[in-house]
């Protein structure tokens, strides 16, 4: 079965714990719980993994090349400062959806800008948990149309 791989970054470990009034009380366990579950609902068989390190998120990113056919990113905080996650994504050439709980252009200055962007299809945010599985129908229906589903 095809794979996509759900990779988190810094801090995502704490979610239903860690400023639920920004980012909800869903438990990372529950977000990859349901994106396994949609997942297969798509046809695809969803990896999940969550580091709070970069390198350990690159080599994630560097080991998906023909071994998934895509990738799901929610690189937190890196997302506004990792040119390096950025890069490994246009090296590998593995079609990745950024997606984040909140709408970070409506927070901090600071994360209204994303190097992960530059490399993705598309970017989600704002929509809590429920981004996950826009995110893997919008790289599933990337998939089907580019014939690689």
């Amino acid at each position: 079965m095809p794979s996509i791989l759900v990779l988190n970054g810094p801090n995502l470990n704490l979610l239903g714990t860690r400023q639920p009034e920004v980012y909800g009380s869903v438990t990372l366990e529950m977000v990859e719980q349901s994106c396994a579950a949609h997942g297969k609902t798509l046809g695809y068989e969803v990896e999940c993994l969550q580091s709070n390190h970069e390198g350990v998120m690159i080599d994630a990113i560097h080991a998906a090349k023909g071994r998934h056919q895509g990738i799901v990113l929610n690189a937190g905080a890196y997302t506004h400062t990792s040119i390096a996650l950025m890069d490994a994504l246009i090296s590998v050439e593995v079609p990745a959806v950024e997606v984040h709980l909140s709408n970070i252009h409506a927070r901090e200055p600071f994360r209204h800008s994303s190097f992960i962007a530059k490399a993705a299809l598309g970017q989600i945010c704002g929509f809590g948990a429920q981004g996950y599985l826009l995110a893997l129908d919008a790289l599933a229906a990337h998939l089907k149309e580019a014939g690689k589903a």
